[in-house]
């Protein structure tokens, strides 16, 4: 069913709320010394440990060439740790240093609370309605890949 004449399409308001809430968590994230990508690098080396360079890119969905500047930043700020994988001197395996483990803490907090903000007046059920929206948004334009699959939930 297509909108009617003075329904916005629904992919519209989609992607300018997801712009809205992507630029306030990273404004939120600059203010604690993160970033989104920063954040979404700490979180997979603290869910995954010490991970090759290759697989947080994939894990996260930046392109090596990115990830590597991030990582860069990282190391110089102290926040993670990279060495050659001696069974692959190829690869770079990336660790969080206890810097990168205290600025984890911080954004961790900070991640918390914004989600609480985002949940603030909705009822539970109809979250959950929202979840399944959007995982069956994501299948649409993915040919039948879940979201829920991919995004399952994570234990900070």
């Amino acid at each position: 069913m297509s909108p009617g004449p003075r329904e916005p399409p629904i992919g519209l308001l989609l992607t300018r709320s997801a712009r809205t809430i992507e630029r306030a968590f990273d404004d939120a994230m600059a203010a604690r010394g993160g970033s989104i990508s920063i954040w979404l690098i700490l979180l997979t080396l603290r869910a995954g440990g010490t991970r090759s360079q290759r697989e947080i890119a994939r894990s996260i969905g930046l392109q090596a060439a990115t990830l590597t500047h991030h990582l860069n930043a990282m190391e110089t700020d102290g926040l993670v740790s990279r060495r050659r994988d001696p069974g692959n001197r190829r690869n770079h395996l990336v660790e969080l240093t206890p810097a990168g483990e205290e600025l984890f803490g911080r954004l961790r907090e900070l991640a918390g609370s914004f989600d609480a903000t985002l949940r603030a007046g909705i009822e539970p059920e109809d979250l959950e309605a929202f979840g399944r929206v959007l995982g069956r948004m994501h299948a649409n334009v993915t040919g039948g890949d879940s979201l829920h699959r991919e995004a399952r939930p994570v234990n900070v």
